[in-house]
Parts: structure tokens; C-alpha cells; sequence
């Protein structure tokens, strides 16, 4: 299954309690269907918990059932209703004429309380709706072939805190959202706070591991510039030794010699606890790079 799935079987689990949420929730799955005219309401579903749900959410929205039901068994599940006067019905709920309505609205009127509007969206998504997994990537889109309402969701969707971008995709118009907290905030309005959790936890492993993924580069690099370093200096300290003899050097810079000598892979802090007499960081690093100036050029 995937997490889009999860999501809708999440959403799909209680039950509109009042029926102004199931006309609402109803009224984004129609809008957000596959065909709503003065002709024919189609519904078409992969989602099993989704098409379970439909047949109760229309009896408890409008009191009618669907003329068609999908066949057991079948992968995409669809629903029709076809009766002029169910067809009525439903277009008189949300304030339509049947004969009269060219293109869809959104009906605000319909969707005053914050719980229907909540309802309304849960409907979309459930109906034009997806989202990737958040181990993959953050993704979440609602689609509908109504340009009109998708400018209106918009506008919903601004009011309820939201901040979507806009496109056209193969004649559906889209809302999407591509930043994690947006998409969590927006599964938990519609009361899918697992899916909310989930994306969440996913951001955070993402950020640790990316975290630690940059320590681990820091050090890397830090550590090729210790080895570089170390190495550098051991080169000098040998054409020293050869050239003029490590006795030539001044008390401090032969103990330093010998001190990376003895220490070839060890770090200037690692140096400085090694010391004896004990020295500063900088006051050992000054003397190796004195040591560098004294060596001879290849």
C-alpha cells in the first residue's frame, strides 16, 4: 500500500458525525470527481476504504443511494448516479439549478462552519487528492477538472492558513503544497493525524541524517588537512635532518621535530597534550611552521 493510500484509508476510518460535515465532505468529492453535470455524477476510486465510505456519506448527506455500484473485485471502483431527480437533488442541496448551472462554484454558504470546511477538503483530497511518500519526497496535490473551483479552494485554503502554488496538468487545474510542515498541517486539519505524524518523523530522520552525514564530511576534511599537514611537515623535518641535522636546530624547534616525529598522524591538539614541558596550541603550531621555513626546498 502505498502512503497516499494509507492516508485515505486514515481519513476514511470515522464517520461524519453531523450532516452538514457529510453535504460538505460530499460536496469536495463531487467537485473534485471524476464527472458532475446535469447528466451524471461518476465516481471512480482506487481506494477501497474510499469506495466504502462513499455509499454511507451519500445516504447521510442527501438520503439516496448510487445507481451504480462497482463490481467485487475490480481494481478502480466506480459509482454513478444517472436519475434526473437524485441528480436534482443534489444540485438543489448545494444551491444549484440543474437546468441553469454552466460551470461549478464553490457555494460558501454551504461550508460556513470551520468543520465544514474541514469536511470539504477531507472530500477532495479523497476524491482529487495524493501524496508521496515523505521518505521520497514531499508532495501533496489536489485536482480537479474545474478551473473555477480550484481558483475558489485556493482562496478556502488561504483562509484556513494554507499558502498552495497553482498549475494546469493534462486539463485538471492544481492546487499543491511541497513544504512538510504545510502538508502536516494540512492532514491534521482534514483529521489525519497519523499521516500528519509520519511526514513529520520523516522530516526529522531526513534532518539528522543530513546532519550527520555533513559532520561526517567535516571531519572527513578536517581530517585530510590534519594528515596533509602532518605529512608536509614530516617532509621538512627530514630535509632538515638531512641537510643540516636535527642538533642545528634551536632547543624548542628540535623538540618539536622530534615531537612530530615520534607523532606522525597525531593532530596539533593531539601534539599539544603529548608536550614536555607543556605548550599552547598556538605556541606549537608557530614552531612547526618555523620548521617549515627552515627546511631546505625540494
Amino acid at each position: 500500500m502505498s502512503f497516499s493510500s494509507d492516508t485515505k484509508r486514515e481519513l476514511c476510518a470515522s464517520r461524519p458525525e453531523r450532516k452538514c460535515c457529510a453535504i460538505a465532505e460530499s460536496y469536495g468529492v463531487l467537485l473534485y470527481c471524476n464527472t458532475f453535470s446535469a447528466k451524471e455524477i461518476r465516481i471512480i476510486t482506487a481506494s477501497s476504504d474510499f469506495a466504502q465510505r462513499l455509499p454511507r456519506l451519500f445516504r447521510k448527506a442527501f438520503g439516496l443511494s448510487f445507481d451504480l455500484l462497482p463490481k467485487s473485485g475490480a481494481g478502480k471502483q466506480s459509482f454513478a448516479i444517472t436519475d434526473r431527480d437524485k441528480l436534482a437533488l443534489i444540485f438543489d442541496v448545494f444551491g444549484a439549478d440543474i437546468d441553469a448551472t454552466l460551470s461549478h462554484h464553490i457555494n460558501f454558504g454551504v461550508i460556513e462552519e470551520d468543520c465544514c470546511r474541514a469536511a470539504f477538503i477531507r472530500g477532495a483530497f479523497l476524491a482529487g487528492g495524493s501524496v508521496t511518500d515523505p521518505e521520497k519526497r514531499y508532495h501533496l496535490e489536489l485536482a480537479t477538472p474545474h478551473h473555477s473551483v480550484s481558483r475558489e479552494a485556493y482562496s478556502l485554503l488561504l483562509d484556513l492558513g494554507f499558502s498552495p502554488k497553482e498549475t494546469q496538468r493534462s486539463g485538471n487545474s492544481l492546487l499543491y503544497f511541497k513544504q512538510a510542515d504545510a502538508i502536516a498541517d494540512f492532514f491534521t486539519t482534514i483529521g489525519a493525524s497519523n499521516a500528519a505524524m509520519a511526514i513529520m518523523t520523516a522530516k526529522v530522520e531526513k534532518e539528522m541524517r543530513n546532519t550527520i552525514t555533513r559532520q561526517i564530511n567535516c571531519d572527513n576534511a578536517n581530517t585530510d588537512k590534519t594528515v596533509a599537514a602532518a605529512q608536509a611537515q614530516m617532509a621538512a623535518i627530514r630535509r632538515i635532518a638531512k641537510e643540516y641535522g636535527l642538533d642545528a636546530l634551536p632547543e624548542p624547534l628540535k623538540d618539536a621535530a622530534l615531537l612530530r616525529i615520534t607523532n606522525p598522524e597525531a593532530s596539533l591538539s593531539d601534539l599539544v597534550l603529548l608536550s614536555n614541558p607543556p605548550v599552547t596550541k598556538s605556541c606549537l603550531n608557530h614552531r612547526l611552521k618555523k620548521l617549515m621555513s627552515f627546511a631546505p626546498k625540494d
